[in-house]
């Protein structure tokens, strides 16, 4: 969820309760029983069209249902998390919401644990995983990273959002630490499955004897805030959003601070089975109307993430 790409692969390293119309998608069911116009056409149809212009280039199943299932791991602001009041926020929901609209169906986000969601895609228990994921080649190809051997048959990933990977202290206190050289030594705390636990792993390789690089996995990003707030760790690292948004939250901006530069951009992408190519195709067309309509742009400027915004949709453009 290699490296070299950003937050969430699978072991080398995703992060929308989204409200499309449900009346839109019964009146696609209904196309053929609306009321008959003049000339012969529907009145339904022709509302169906209007409110859901691309619905017609989904799979007719999930059209039927109205719905798209969408495994996301629910703790990553903000691009996913809980408000308040429990409702799922933030970038990937907002996404969706606005896909929807266009083909007419409803976004459901279920929570679940980061490194199990390409599980839940291969078993079918969701149609798609959008958790800010990296794209990556051994994702597309359904490789594990660490051991380098074939794990599932791969996925289609439709990128669309860029974020590299940076590294965050307790404010006031650096350590000294402004690299991923700086790391050694230190005590890092990452999420499981990430690109940050995967870039700490191969850091910690480099360090000198003497300077061990001790990294602490969490199975989310908050537990891993949690303990570097705690003073039991020196430093942690995620996603630049996530990161830059922690900063400017936890505490009311008093806990955290960034240190360094960002490192490794690389585009989230959608991921999508292999053999489902028509839903894959349809996400395309989707997220290219609200890039073009400008509704994707107004998303990422709300969040704060408008530098990460891509012009076009991609299908599989991880390296």
């Amino acid at each position: 969820m290699t490296a070299s790409t950003t937050r969430r692969t699978t072991a080398a390293r995703s992060r929308l309760a989204a409200v499309g119309s449900i009346a839109v998608a019964g009146a696609l069911l209904l196309t053929g029983c609306g009321d008959q116009t003049k000339d012969g056409g529907s009145d339904t149809a022709d509302t169906a069209t209007s409110a859901a212009p691309l619905a017609d280039k989904l799979p007719k199943a999930i059209r039927d249902k109205g719905v798209v299932k969408v495994g996301s791991d629910i703790a990553y602001a903000p691009v996913e998390f809980k408000d308040s009041s429990g409702k799922t926020v933030g970038i990937d929901p907002d996404i969706a919401d606005a896909m929807g609209k266009q083909l007419g169906v409803t976004f459901e986000f279920e929570n679940g644990t980061f490194d199990t969601l390409l599980g839940g895609l291969r078993s079918n228990r969701y149609d798609i995983a959008m958790s800010a994921m990296t794209d990556t080649k051994d994702r597309q190809e359904g490789i594990d990273a660490d051991t380098g051997k074939k794990v599932g048959e791969g996925v289609d990933f439709v990128d669309y959002f860029t974020a590299g990977v940076s590294i965050y202290t307790k404010k006031g206190d650096d350590q000294g630490i402004k690299t991923w050289s700086d790391l050694c030594g230190k005590k890092l705390v990452v999420q499981r499955g990430t690109v940050s636990e995967d870039l700490a792993k191969a850091e910690a390789q480099k360090c000198p004897k003497g300077k061990k690089l001790s990294i602490e996995a969490f199975d989310n990003d908050q537990q891993a805030q949690t303990r570097l707030r705690s003073g039991g760790a020196d430093a942690g690292s995620s996603d630049f959003p996530v990161a830059a948004y922690a900063v400017k939250t936890s505490g009311g901006g008093k806990d955290f601070q960034l240190v360094g530069e960002q490192v490794e951009a690389a585009p989230y992408g959608i991921a999508v089975a292999k053999n489902d190519t028509e839903l894959r195709d349809a996400l395309v067309a989707a997220l290219n109307a609200i890039i073009e309509n400008g509704e994707y742009q107004k998303i990422l400027e709300k969040w704060g993430a408008a530098e990460g915004a891509v012009k076009e949709a991609a299908v599989n453009g991880g390296k």
